[in-house]
């Protein structure tokens, strides 16, 4: 007959796998957490160079309809 599991075997039988397994959570939620930080920088770059490429549009959309308009100008003004 084996002997009897001394109550330090019992808590590292038990206590190493949950220690480990409480480990490898953390490394994996760090993991993830980084993944997420570089995903957001990414997204904020690009959505920073949406914003740019729209306020270049929308200021040539602005030039364009002061054109037309001094042209309207001068069209209702000829004799």
């Amino acid at each position: 007959m084996p002997p009897p599991t001394t109550d330090a075997q019992l808590y590292l039988a038990i206590g190493v796998p949950v220690v480990s397994n409480a480990v490898m959570l953390m490394i994996a939620i760090t993991s993830m957490n980084h993944r997420i930080n570089d995903l957001r920088a990414t997204m904020d770059a690009r959505f920073a160079s949406i914003e740019t490429r729209i306020e270049i549009l929308t200021g040539k959309v602005v030039e364009l309809t002061d054109r037309v308009t001094r042209l309207e100008e001068r069209r209702d003004h000829r004799p």
